[in-house]
């Protein structure tokens, strides 16, 4: 199991760890396998989708606008952040992508991309290759 560590700067933001990803599949030797990366945190995400400026932006609204922050969760009474934890939840906490000759079989346009939901902080996400 490899470690990524990943800090965060908005509350909100979607960082791209493919090469990062990339690079413990190349450095693993596995030519045919898949590939399990996982976050541990309650209030983050991992996706798959390009990684593009406008998509991001257009992505982080359509969190805010599906789970506003502030509105009464019962959670907020501990941590004020209900949101984050129910943003996770719909996003998912892992991705599993195929190995095929040694690379990942990723879409021209996919990314693998990390989703802060309760940032700024300092994150981990773990890297498992499986033959």
């Amino acid at each position: 199991m490899r470690r990524i560590e990943i800090i965060t700067r908005e509350s909100t933001e979607l960082v791209d760890i493919t090469d990062k990803v990339k690079e413990i599949v190349k450095n693993e030797g596995v030519t045919s396998g898949i590939c399990v990366v996982f976050t541990k945190h309650t209030t983050t995400g991992l996706i798959i989708n390009e990684n593009e400026a406008g998509l991001r932006s257009d992505i982080i609204a359509l969190l805010n606008e599906l789970i506003p922050k502030g509105r009464g969760y019962m959670h907020d009474r501990i941590d004020n952040n209900a949101h984050s934890h129910l943003r996770a939840m719909i996003l998912g906490s892992s991705v599993c992508i195929p190995i095929d000759q040694a690379n990942l079989m990723l879409g021209r346009w996919q990314s693998i991309l990390f989703v802060e939901c309760d940032g700024p902080r300092k994150r981990e996400v773990y890297v498992k290759v499986i033959p």
